[in-house]
């Protein structure tokens, strides 16, 4: 009744929004064609016009035949778009959950997503920084302030972005150098997370050919969003070489997660020694730092309604957790524990990039070139739960990467122009990773490895060579055809090890795992677009998508393993997608309608068997999404400071052929088939048919944002949006109780502006406080009875969404 009465009010929230859009909207005035026209007065208000870059150059996003959402420098700073979760959050496509193992992050966008717990996968929508494709989930934890734009492009984005663009892209350009001189000061005060920040930027030039940009960022939190209710937890331990026990203590984690402290850099250089050449590197660095990685895993739903490791305790859609640090006997010995046991995560990172452009008149030719690296520390209490029998696990991973693309771009006036390109990337992967399970002690080995259950170690050294080609031809000046490919050959040596295997494990003493993979792909698109005017695209097209095959790192190798659990296959996507753009109302209202159906092949998917803690990377048969889009904004003249936008999503993934792995604890009657083997040898179930995780068929937002004059000198800015989604499953494999709610999502932010360059801002988010799930995994060591009519689905951990957070903040500009 409590979430009956919930949703109730969420939508009270957002008819109550569209009425007030309603009233304060006027009409616009009839004019009688009889009467005398007077001289009108100057014209204001209206669209503005949005540049993105989708096709690897400038053009607004009316021309392009591409389904985007962009945001402009003033909506990504009116609500405060300062990570991919918020990206997200602000498009009713997109979901992203932020992950303690595996890659770091599932990123899902049309019903299409990459599972977070295979460390070896690439996600399916790829994040490019400034031009470069970052391959690493753990980008979710950059921090991204001082932008330009941001774009998400929706599809399969092969031919322009490199690789691993099957679903889509999320393209983000922070903040070029400026000619004149310019700078900011920002200070902060999240209320929930008692989170408070600062930023500086300055920018201007140097000299008469060069000019700079620094820009910083630091944060601490005091608090956190989830609240930790464990207990100190007394713990008896057997030294299993002397037969000797003793007690011990595992201490509680943090009351309040994540406790996060960051800190951000980025130096940026522009030169232009004339009018054809410019060259703009920048290096920028971050450092983060959680007291819980595990802070948004919450165990949200159970089989009973109670957990299995805590029977007292009631598993609920609400922000809090039983988090338990390790004891100081392990925490003193064990790999990549923090002092005395704690938990916690470290993130850092180093780029650099250079995008250069030379103009030869007719031609332009564009060098990218990047170095990144990324180091991401953790330990973690990995079942998420309170037992008297903990899980610890501590990891290491490192990614970095060099990499370079070149093209050459014709610009002639007439009717045919031409891309060529090439993209090499040389990348390493590590990853360094230790279990502690048993309450158990072998005091004869070396210290690091007396309380270890077992440890593995993997590499994955990658290279790239991927040629592109497009070439567009307006074959009369109101159609444009265009059509490219683009082709990858990819390496992949991979390496894993178990270095260390506790006596009595279920798990192999094998030698080293080397595999050498190669994948090459052929990726076309083809592309017609119609513009009878300036302010009219139709548009329709061909796309093909891939993703590269790949080892998983951070897998386990049990008795019940195989060599081919470890690796994967390329996933692959074609299809269809189409719309119109319209501009109408003297430019007023802009109207954007895509229609799309794409088929995706040997989806990569990742399963967490939760009785024996094994994890089996794979490949699903067939999906197929398919659905429309539509999205406006008006802007009226009548009042040329409101703006309001809106958003209907309808959305058809589902899979055509997957021979799943049953979930832990799936009986006969929920689909548990004894005789369908799944993909790897398992227990099984057929989910031809079923919806894909992450996929709602319904989302939609609405939102409207008007500049209120107050007095000479000042104005006041007030902005609301509701994004709406309807129900989902949030399991990989269609658990049952792994299922997310129809929920309605409300920001709303209020800036007061002087002229005279200060600014106070307050800035709401997830103001319904709706919880919200964006993926879910069995956790380990529940459920039971797998293929048994007695069996008991295991307990679901989620990556939870953030709660209503409340931030203020001052700006001065000058």
């Amino acid at each position: 009744m409590i979430i009956h009465n919930r949703f109730a009010a969420s939508r009270a929230v957002l008819a109550a929004s569209i009425s007030m859009l309603a009233f304060a909207t006027p009409a616009l005035a009839q004019t009688d064609p009889t009467e005398t026209q007077v001289a009108e007065p100057e014209r204001t208000g209206g669209l503005t016009e949005i540049i993105v870059t989708a096709r690897k150059r400038a053009e607004s996003a009316q021309n392009i035949p591409v389904a985007v959402t962009a945001f402009a420098p003033e909506q990504i700073q009116r609500y405060d778009i300062s990570s991919v979760e918020r990206i997200a959050a602000s498009t009713p496509s997109l979901q992203v959950g932020k992950a303690t193992t595996g890659s770091g992050a599932q990123i899902t966008l049309r019903g299409i997503g990459t599972p977070a717990s295979a460390l070896g996968i690439e996600s399916s929508t790829a994040v490019i920084v400034d031009g470069v494709y970052y391959g690493n989930g753990r980008i979710l934890n950059e921090g991204f302030f001082d932008l330009a734009r941001i774009e998400v492009l929706k599809g399969p984005q092969a031919l322009f972005f490199g690789k691993n663009a099957t679903a889509g892209v999320i393209s983000i350009a922070t903040a070029d150098p400026t000619d004149q001189f310019e700078g900011s000061t920002r200070v902060g005060y999240e209320i929930k997370g008692q989170r408070a920040f600062i930023e500086q930027i300055l920018s201007g030039p140097i000299s008469e050919t060069l000019s700079g940009r620094i820009a910083l960022r630091g944060a601490k939190m005091w608090g956190g969003y989830t609240t930790n209710y464990a207990p100190d937890l007394p713990l008896t331990f057997t030294d299993l070489d002397t037969g000797t026990t003793f007690n011990t203590v595992a201490p509680a984690g943090p009351r309040e997660a994540p406790g996060e402290r960051e800190l951000l850099g980025r130096a940026s250089l522009k030169w232009e020694p004339n009018s054809d050449f410019t060259s703009i590197t920048k290096a920028s660095m971050g450092w983060n730092r959680a007291n819980d990685p595990g802070w948004n895993n919450v165990i949200f739903s159970c089989a009973n309604g109670f957990s299995t490791l805590m029977p007292d305790v009631p598993c609920e859609r609400k922000w809090y957790s039983y988090h338990n640090a390790a004891p100081a006997e392990v925490g003193e010995v064990f790999p990549y524990a923090y002092e005395g046991g704690a938990l916690g995560a470290t993130y850092k990172s180093f780029q650099v990039t250079n995008n250069s452009n030379y103009d030869l008149g007719g031609v332009m030719l564009t060098a990218v070139l990047n170095y990144q690296n990324q180091r991401n520390r953790w330990f973690s209490d990995s079942d998420y739960q309170q037992r008297i029998t903990q899980i610890f696990v501590g990891s290491y991973e490192k990614w970095k990467a060099l990499s370079g693309e070149f093209r050459a771009q014709t610009q002639y006036d007439g009717p045919l122009n031409a891309m060529v390109g090439v993209l090499y990337q040389d990348s390493k992967l590590t990853a360094d990773q230790n279990v502690f399970f048993g309450n158990v002690q072998k005091s004869n080995e070396d210290p690091v490895n007396q309380f270890m259950a077992f440890s593995k170690y993997s590499t994955t050294d990658g290279e790239t060579i991927s040629p592109f080609a497009q070439v567009v031809w307006n074959v009369v000046p109101e159609v444009e055809l265009s059509g490219g490919v683009r082709y990858t050959h990819e390496t992949k040596d991979s390496y894993f090890i178990h270095p260390f295997i506790r006596p009595g494990i279920a798990y192999q003493e094998l030698n080293p795992i080397e595999t050498k993979q190669t994948f090459t792909d052929w990726t076309p698109e083809v592309t017609i677009a119609y513009k009878p005017s300036r302010n009219l695209n139709i548009y329709a097209g061909y796309k093909a998508g891939y993703k590269s095959g790949g080892f998983s790192n951070e897998s386990t190798y049990t008795n019940a393993s195989l060599p081919e659990d470890l690796d994967f296959e390329p996933e692959k996507a074609k299809g269809f997608e189409g719309g119109i753009k319209a501009t109408v109302a003297d430019n007023q209202l802009r109207l954007d309608l895509a229609l799309y159906n794409y088929k995706y092949t040997d989806l990569q998917v990742d399963f967490f068997e939760a009785q024996t803690f094994r994890f089996v990377t794979g490949n699903a048969g067939s999906a197929r999404t398919k659905g429309a889009e539509f999205s406006f904004e008006f802007a009226p003249h009548a009042l040329p400071d409101l703006s309001v936008r809106g958003s209907a999503n309808y959305n058809d993934a589902h899979y055509i052929e997957f021979a799943a792995p049953c979930v832990t604890g799936q009986t006969p009657a929920q689909g548990c088939n004894l005789t369908f083997n799944a993909f790897d040898g398992s227990l099984g179930q057929d989910l031809a048919g079923v919806r894909m995780a992450m996929a709602p068929k319904w989302t939609g937002s609405l939102g409207v944002a008007y500049d209120i004059p107050v007095s000479d000198g000042l104005s006041l800015g007030v902005s609301t949006d509701a994004r709406y989604s309807s129900s989902y499953n949030a399991s990989p494999f269609a658990n049952p109780i792994a299922t997310q709610g129809e929920y309605v999502n409300l920001d709303a932010s209020m800036f007061l502006k002087s002229d005279a360059g200060w600014e106070l801002g307050v800035i709401g988010k997830n103001l319904t406080n709706q919880f919200v799930v964006s993926g879910a995994l069995d956790a380990p060591s529940t459920g039971s009875g797998t293929g048994t009519a007695a069996g008991r689905l295991a307990d679901q951990r989620g990556y939870a969404n953030t709660p209503r957070t409340v931030q203020v903040q001052v700006t001065y500009r000058y």
